[in-house]
């Protein structure tokens, strides 16, 4: 087996001993006499699992008791349409877009309800001042995404403090697919999070839902149960069958983070991995580029760009052939991207960013450009 450096940006990297622990288990699990994927979700063994999950997630984010963990599916993108279903109530709710991901959560709503777009700088870059933003005393609710996965925008606790501060009683509530668990976060700041798992969590077919016990019970009249936070909370995030497969998998996941030192020393390596590329991006006399405002840089997905195009596209050609997949931007906005998620090691940074030095001098040399300055 040859597994290469994976900068993907989800379904993404997991930790390898996950991988393995799983190969174990598969045709068994824990003397069940079947596996993992075969036994009844409302089985005492299943059971044993979600629960073990909730509780070991709980004790990671230290998550206060008047919050609920919800199992969920659909992804982050069907959060954009029951978020509002369960929480608008008629009324108006403010997002804050930042990139690509909470202006599609901002178009969804607004199939259902009143939505104000409160900030919508382009090129995405960064977060405008607080002060500067339009916000609403009597919101049903502020949405943000709080790292843009594509655009490489992250908003850490100073810029979440100042918005929950500035909105007072009015509830947060943020997508967190591609840094929840990442770091440590106050998340009593927060009504509603909510992520998909394919980042930081596990596999794709799993979303996480958070959401504080005052929130529960909103839903308008013609929200179909399965998308009652009420009813799927009611039902302990069985009220079908949830993905049991995925569920597990978190599971190990969380139980790896906690052998790593917990979210604060997992956030000390990711910190370590992020400054690493920044820093070859900026000793490279403008070959590599990033767009973002130093303060929003993201720790877990660093676009970059390259003096032309073409040279993006060999970029891409020749990573793959050095054993580095992944790292093809996002087509709405083209470039390179990095994703270093907590399964990324570092000694998959060092080698990219190795190659990087080498792919920039080798152009220089053959005359590929003239100046990057």
């Amino acid at each position: 087996m040859s597994r290469l450096w994976n900068f993907s940006a989800g379904p993404a990297a997991l930790p390898t001993e996950v991988l393995e622990q799983m190969q174990s288990e598969l045709p068994e699990w824990q003397e069940a006499g079947a596996s993992v994927m075969e036994i009844s979700h409302r089985s005492k063994a299943f059971t044993r699992v979600i629960e073990g999950a909730e509780a070991d997630l709980r004790e990671l984010l230290n998550l206060p008791r008047n919050y609920r963990v919800l199992f969920l599916q659909g992804g982050a993108t069907l959060q954009f349409t029951q978020a509002p279903l369960n929480l608008l109530q008629g009324g108006s709710a403010d997002y804050l877009v930042t990139g690509a991901w909470s202006q599609k959560a901002a178009k969804e709503a607004a199939r259902l309800g009143n939505v104000r777009i409160v900030s919508a700088r382009e090129p995405f870059i960064g977060l405008p001042a607080v002060r500067d933003l339009r916000l609403s005393s009597d919101a049903a609710y502020l949405h943000l995404c709080t790292n843009e996965t594509i655009h490489g925008v992250e908003l850490f606790e100073e810029s979440i403090t100042a918005l929950a501060t500035a909105v007072g009683n009015v509830p947060l509530v943020a997508d967190m697919s591609s840094h929840l668990l990442s770091r440590p976060m106050a998340l009593s700041r927060f009504g509603l999070l909510y992520a998909g798992a394919q980042k930081n969590i596990g596999p794709a077919g799993l979303t996480l839902v958070i959401i504080r016990d005052d929130l529960l019970g909103k839903a308008s009249a013609q929200t179909p149960a399965l998308l009652d936070y009420r009813m799927q909370a009611k039902n302990g995030s069985m009220l079908n069958t949830p993905p049991t497969f995925a569920i597990y998998a978190a599971g190990l996941v969380f139980q790896w983070l906690k052998r790593q030192g917990g979210l604060a020393a997992i956030a000390a390596q990711n910190k370590e991995k992020a400054d690493h590329l920044y820093a070859a991006i900026a000793a490279s006399d403008g070959f590599y580029r990033n767009p973002v405002l130093p303060e929003y840089r993201s720790r877990m997905n660093i676009p970059f760009t390259l003096p032309t195009l073409e040279l993006e596209a060999e970029f891409v050609r020749a990573s793959e052939a050095a054993g580095f997949i992944g790292l093809k931007g996002h087509k709405f906005v083209g470039g390179i991207r990095a994703s270093l998620y907590n399964a990324v090691p570092l000694a998959a940074v060092q080698a990219l960013v190795a190659f990087m030095r080498d792919f920039a001098l080798a152009r220089a040399d053959s005359g590929a450009i003239e100046t990057v300055g």
